[in-house]
């Protein structure tokens, strides 16, 4: 059964990246879903799996700003990244597809997971 999931890691203090809020949107810009991340910096479910996995794109949205302020980072007004989006395909609705953040106040990467 496919499934999509994700983590954040916090580079900047080097830990999970806890309290994090994060969106996830369709090809057609529909919010399908809002959470956050636990003390692990993960979601405590898959984000989307079996049939509401579908082939197609999507776009994880990641409220870092909100996060470092929260976390007592002094950040500009206008923060270098504050909303962290990252686009990605689905090309096989029965595969796990895992889309790990690294983020910093000045920073980011990503990449498929397993």
């Amino acid at each position: 059964m496919g499934k999509l999931t994700t983590h954040v890691l916090d580079t900047a203090h080097g830990c999970p990246a806890a309290g994090l809020t994060i969106r996830l949107y369709d090809r057609s810009k529909q919010l399908l879903l809002e959470t956050m991340t636990n003390a692990d910096g993960r979601v405590d479910r898959p984000l989307l799996e079996g049939d509401s996995l579908k082939e197609g794109t999507y776009t994880l949205e990641f409220e870092a700003g909100s996060y470092f302020r929260a976390r007592g980072v002094k950040l500009a007004d206008v923060p270098f990244l504050d909303v962290v989006p990252i686009g990605f395909g689905i090309s096989d609705a029965g595969a796990h597809y895992h889309v790990p953040l690294l983020v910093s106040p000045y920073a980011y990467s990503t990449y498929r997971g397993s």
